[in-house]
């Protein structure tokens, strides 16, 4: 499944498409502040080899399932936050007039919401190398599918529990003294973590400035 994404987000520098993206794009669209720069990926449709649909998923289903929890490969709630940009990646099967559709009706949807300085907020890239599987893998072929890069504020969630298993962990120095008899200084742990509650600051700033219609502080 990484595979399969690392293969989309490249495919434009390996395969020819009607939308090609390169990376500098990425960071261009998907990164408003410097350190607001970890996007959420998700990828559709993941379909299991055993349970191959014999009906290939239209554009529109595959585009709606990248807003779906399931899809995601971090754990967080994107209706709790709101979206700063996104960027399709489509391969296979795949023309502009069917994206631009698939587009319009996700941005009638009331769930997925974006930050109220980047209404429209989305980056389309077309690819027309379908999907790859490794054979006897665990994934379908399919015609078409979807690696979706989003900047969401809802990634917090990521970061905040990631700090409450530090501190639960930090408390009881657990695994501390391995980090320091390698040469690392105790203090070292401290720093990171305040840079991580920092970073969760950021985001929330940047979900609550939406809202009051104010500016973020880099």
């Amino acid at each position: 499944l990484i595979g399969q994404i690392v293969s989309s987000v490249t495919a434009s520098l390996r395969f020819n498409g009607a939308l090609n993206v390169d990376l500098i794009e990425f960071q261009t669209n998907l990164v408003p502040y410097p350190q607001i720069h970890f996007p959420l990926t998700t990828y559709a449709p993941i379909i299991s080899a055993e349970k191959a649909y014999h009906e290939q998923l239209s554009v529109p289903e595959i585009t709606n399932a990248c807003f779906e929890f399931s899809n995601q490969m971090v754990k967080c709630d994107p209706r709790r936050g709101k979206y700063m940009a996104c960027c399709l990646l489509y391969r296979g099967d795949v023309v502009p007039k069917d994206v631009n559709a698939a587009i319009a009706a996700i941005k009638t949807c009331r769930s997925i919401q974006f930050v109220d300085w980047c209404p429209t907020g989305f980056k389309v890239g077309i690819n027309y190398q379908p999907p790859t599987v490794v054979p006897g893998g665990d994934l379908a072929k399919v015609q078409r599918a979807v690696c979706m890069l989003s900047n969401t504020t809802a990634i917090a969630e990521a970061w905040a529990r990631l700090d409450h298993k530090f501190d639960l962990m930090y408390a009881k120095r657990a695994f501390v003294h391995w980090y320091v008899g390698e040469g690392m200084e105790e203090g070292e742990f401290s720093e990171a973590r305040e840079d991580l509650a920092a970073l969760e600051k950021d985001y929330e700033e940047v979900g609550r400035n939406s809202a009051d219609g104010g500016e973020f502080e880099e």
